[in-house]
């Protein structure tokens, strides 16, 4: 990590005050973070990117005592206060004696796994805690300041600033869709642009009403996941202290945020919720109008954000590759609210046992937080035994009958339908072997107006040997993969055909197709398949 020195120095232990044993850093693109067990302290890094200026030592102090008044609204005992970095005889010190060189905001540590981002990813935020963070929200945009100056922000040209940079700084993000370091491509670049410039157009007088009925407050702006904390009370930290014009915004604005983010997290059912507790709780009939406008412009801030960290060279290679996905994802998810709003995902996960499909749909789950249905637990559960349990069957005898076969996949798609209805993204993993099983995942997709990915994992045979093989020492596996079965299943396999997998009409749409050979290390085409999923 090329990081500066002044960082460097403190990452050890004598640089701060209380000597910590423990010290952690982490970065966005615009700060590092210095973790101790009992503080948090905030560095600014010295950068312009034309919506802050943070390149002189006198702005990043005044920009740190900005960051503590407002979080105070929210956040009163966590933040506390902004301290010196000084420097004498060579040694940099928090708080210590010589020159100051720099200014930190210094925060109580709060518990990382009580971070809402942590707790989507465990499934441990319940309803209740989603409808009492919309409340507080509603209660803290009643109190927020308003007056004429802040209400400017709330006119299209204002907004249409905010937007027009947003697309003028993502510019070098464009790239084709087989270019994997770009992080979006012409085309989802183009139909965005012209949605929000339609709904400008189209809405005008909604942007007036807003201004007139007083929505345009002093808000959080940056109202996500990662700046919320959900422990002995509820913090929501980090708002925007360095430009105005992303604070002063429509209370819209600032909600979008936290949907769009819940929607991100596969949690579709949870901003929902979140966005009917709010409206109720907030009296504001005309939430809904706005929702998908601001869902976009939200989302997309977010992946030019991410865009800017996998740029940044002195982000370690591992983060930039994460913020890459993140990007895409945050833009794809951009583009479906400009194309009608959001619809969540059936990623088919297929091909013959041995493959490694069940290794990549599981990778894939981990990285994003879609829900697997998996064939072979599916099919023991229906048989009433554990999904541990070894099963080594003749082919398509006993549990594995071509009867108790179909019956499994009706299974699959009755538990996928159930995930879908309430807009949360499922992976299907089996073999998928006949196209009557591929066109039960299209209509699942139609059905619950859902967008449909396949993925074909392809590996040569030798190699499909050698893992069965080893897959039989192993305990634990839902598998009863073996050699034999997939000689068998070879025989049988009816080769995918190219989208459009559903004949007539518009029934194709949304379908996308690609086929991964999976002799690549399981980190490498988990990034392969995401970033050809999100492209």
């Amino acid at each position: 990590m090329a990081l500066p020195l002044l960082i460097t120095a403190l990452l050890k232990s004598d640089a701060h005050p209380d000597a910590p044993k423990t010290i952690e850093i982490r970065q966005t693109h615009i700060s590092y973070l210095i973790f101790t067990p009992d503080y948090v302290y905030k560095i600014k890094k010295p950068v312009d990117f034309g919506f802050l200026d943070f390149t002189t030592m006198g702005k990043r102090k005044f920009f740190c005592n900005q960051e503590v008044v407002l979080n105070k609204r929210l956040c009163p005992d966590m933040y506390l206060g902004v301290v010196e970095i000084r420097e004498k005889d060579g040694m940099i010190r928090i708080e210590g004696n010589g020159k100051t060189i720099e200014y930190a905001v210094k925060m109580k540590r709060l518990p990382s796994e009580n971070m809402m981002d942590v707790m989507l990813s465990k499934d441990a935020v319940a309803n209740e805690m989603i409808e009492r963070i919309a409340r507080i929200l509603a209660e803290f945009h009643k109190k927020a300041d308003t007056d004429p100056h802040i209400s400017e922000f709330g006119k299209i040209s204002a907004i249409r600033k905010n937007t027009d940079e947003n697309f003028s700084q993502t510019l070098p993000f464009i790239g084709r869709a087989q270019n994997e370091e770009k992080t979006i491509n012409a085309e989802r670049y183009k139909r965005i642009k012209g949605y929000v410039k339609r709904f400008f157009d189209e809405c005008s007088k909604t942007f007036t009403k807003r201004i007139e009925q007083g929505f345009i407050k002093d808000c959080h702006g940056d109202l996500h996941a990662e700046d919320i904390c959900i422990t002995n009370g509820i913090y929501i930290f980090d708002c925007i202290e360095f430009n105005e014009r992303f604070r002063y915004s429509d209370t819209v604005a600032d909600i979008a945020f936290l949907a769009m983010d819940l929607d991100f997290f596969n949690s579709h059912n949870l901003s929902q919720r979140f966005i009917h507790t709010y409206i109720d709780a907030s009296k504001d009939s005309d939430v809904l109008g706005l929702l998908d406008f601001y869902k976009c412009y939200r989302a997309y801030i977010r992946g030019k954000v991410e865009g800017f960290k996998s740029l940044q060279k002195e982000v370690p290679e591992k983060e930039r590759e994460v913020a890459i996905i993140k990007a895409k994802r945050y833009f794809y998810l951009s583009d479906l609210y400009a194309t009608g709003g959001f619809r969540p995902i059936v990623l088919v996960v297929c091909g013959l046992t041995g493959t490694g499909k069940t290794t990549i749909a599981n990778a894939i789950s981990e990285e994003i937080g879609f829900k697997v249905i998996s064939s072979d637990i599916v099919r023991k559960e229906l048989a009433g035994i554990s999904p541990r349990e070894k099963r080594y069957e003749e082919f398509e005898k006993g549990i594995y009958t071509r009867d108790f076969t179909i019956k499994t996949y009706h299974e699959m798609m009755k538990r996928g339908e159930f995930f879908l209805k309430h807009g949360i993204s499922v992976i299907l993993d089996a073999t998928f072997m006949a196209d009557k099983f591929r066109q039960m995942a299209v209509k699942l997709a139609k059905d619950t107006n859902a967008n449909l990915y396949f993925i074909e994992c392809v590996l040569d045979a030798a190699v499909v040997k050698q893992r069965l093989d080893e897959r039989l020492k192993k305990e634990g596996i839902s598998s009863d993969g073996r050699w034999e079965i997939y000689l068998k299943q070879k025989e049988q396999y009816e080769s995918i055909l190219p989208p459009p997998f559903l004949k007539g009409g518009d029934a194709g749409k949304g379908e996308r197709y690609f086929k991964i050979d999976t002799s690549s290390d399981v980190d490498k085409l988990k990034k392969l398949s995401l970033y050809k999923a999100f492209e």
